[in-house]
This record gives C-alpha cells, structure tokens and sequence, in this order.
C-alpha cells in the first residue's frame, strides 16, 4: 500500500535555498497543462511541486521508472528502492556499475522499518539533532533491501533531506533512491535544464538550486566521516553525541 498523497502543495514552496518561481511564471507547451513541460532531446516530462505533479512523479516511481527531483544539495534520482529492475535501470540512467552503493532518502524515522534491521541509540541521537538536514547515516540493512543497492555491503545509507519537495515525493511514494542526476563522473544538475539523462521520465522542477556541498556521510557507531559535506566534521563535534554514548 502507497502512503497517501502529500496534501496542501503550492509550486511555489520550492526546497530551501532554490529560487522561489510561480506556476503562472511556467511557459505553456501545446497539449500540456499549465504545470508540465517537456524537457531537451530526450523528452524527459517536467512537472511541478504541486500535489498534482508530486502524484505523478510517486506514480512514475512505483511504475518501475526513474525521476529527477530537487533536493538541498543538488537534484537527484529517485527509483524504488526495493525493485532491483528500477535499481538496473537506475544504473543504466547514470551508465554506471554497480560498485558503490546508493543513497536512499525517507520523509522521516518512520519510514526506516523495512530499510534497516536495527537503529542504535547513537544513530537515533544523531537523527534528532541533524534531521532533516544533510547527514547521511549508515544502518543495518533489513532483509528484502536488494544487494546492488548496497553494492554487496551489510550497511544501508540513509537520510532525511532538508527539501521540502524531496519529503513530500517520499511521503507519497515510499523511500527512494537519492543518486545525483548527472552520468556517473559527471557534473551534478542543479536545475533541470542540466538534466540530460535519456533514462529519466519524469522531472520535478524545484527550480536552480545554489551551489552546494553534498550531503556528509558519516558512520554513527564508530564516528567516522566517509564523505565530507555540508556538515563539517566541527559541527558534529559539538553535538557532542559520541561522548553521551561514552557516558551510557
């Protein structure tokens, strides 16, 4: 069963940081709505954070297909999670291996119960404090988590984004995969005209997004960083969360 749709979107709510655009502002296309669009030579359709579009895009997804979508850092693509069919064409979007996990963003902790096998004390105190917001954590995989999204590994990441729109399509369409939009190597979009992918269906247009680190990704039981990013290595210092488990 999908969760219900997220209610009360306006387009203009756009993620933090984007630039704020109006519905009314969207240049029309014939035989489009007034907030859809098609996008460069692949066709890729583009929609609005509108309840509408956001419905769309959850649609996309459970149909096995891959969507771009804005988040606080860069856009990303979004694929099922549990489908190893969309996590193949996921990789075949990026034209990339299956070598390196890939990220899976939720709407929140409540989406964690069929992703992880356990959440430690120390991971839920490292939650609280920088969800949402862009720390990537790793967790125990659960059972039914397909072996090419973790490339192999026993550990699942994860995080709750900062972007409004990236919750709500998660709120409508369960977990989803958070890999930049960009072929593998490659520069990450932060605007949908950068998305020139022919593997993607559907984009949502959060509008440009301002340069930006991407997310930190960090071990919570052993307190290593794996990838630096937004959330400097002082800011989780300060926290202060290794110590409180030191302290247990």
């Amino acid at each position: 069963v999908r969760p219900a749709r997220y209610p009360g979107w306006l387009y203009d709510n756009v993620c933090r940081d984007g630039a704020r655009r109006k519905a009314e502002d969207k240049p029309s296309r014939p035989g489009l709505s007034q907030d859809t669009s098609v996008l460069g030579i692949f066709g890729v359709k583009v929609v609005s954070p509108t309840t509408k579009g956001i419905a769309q895009a959850a649609d996309a997804i459970c149909a096995g297909q891959v969507v771009a979508y804005p988040t606080e850092t860069v856009y990303g693509l979004a694929v099922n999670p549990f489908s190893e069919q969309a996590v193949q064409r996921l990789f075949a979007t990026k034209t990339r291996d299956g070598g390196n996990p890939v990220l899976v963003i939720v709407s929140g902790p409540e989406q964690l119960d069929k992703l992880v096998a356990t959440v430690s004390d120390i991971a839920r105190a490292y939650m609280e404090r920088f969800w949402p917001g862009p720390l990537s954590l790793l967790f125990p995989k659960a059972v039914g988590v397909p072996e090419s999204l973790t490339a192999g590994h026993s550990t699942l990441c994860i995080r709750c984004p900062a972007c409004d729109i990236a919750r709500a399509l998660c709120q409508a369409a369960g977990p989803v995969t958070s890999s930049s939009a960009n072929v593998s190597g490659g520069e990450p979009a932060r605007c949908v005209d950068e998305i020139v992918l022919p593997g993607v269906a559907l984009a949502i247009d959060g509008g440009p997004l301002k340069a930006s680190l991407p997310s930190t990704i960090l071990d919570p039981e052993t307190g290593k960083i794996l990838r630096p990013g937004v959330i400097t290595a002082a800011e989780l210092a300060a926290a202060e969360i290794g110590k409180r488990k030191e302290r247990l």
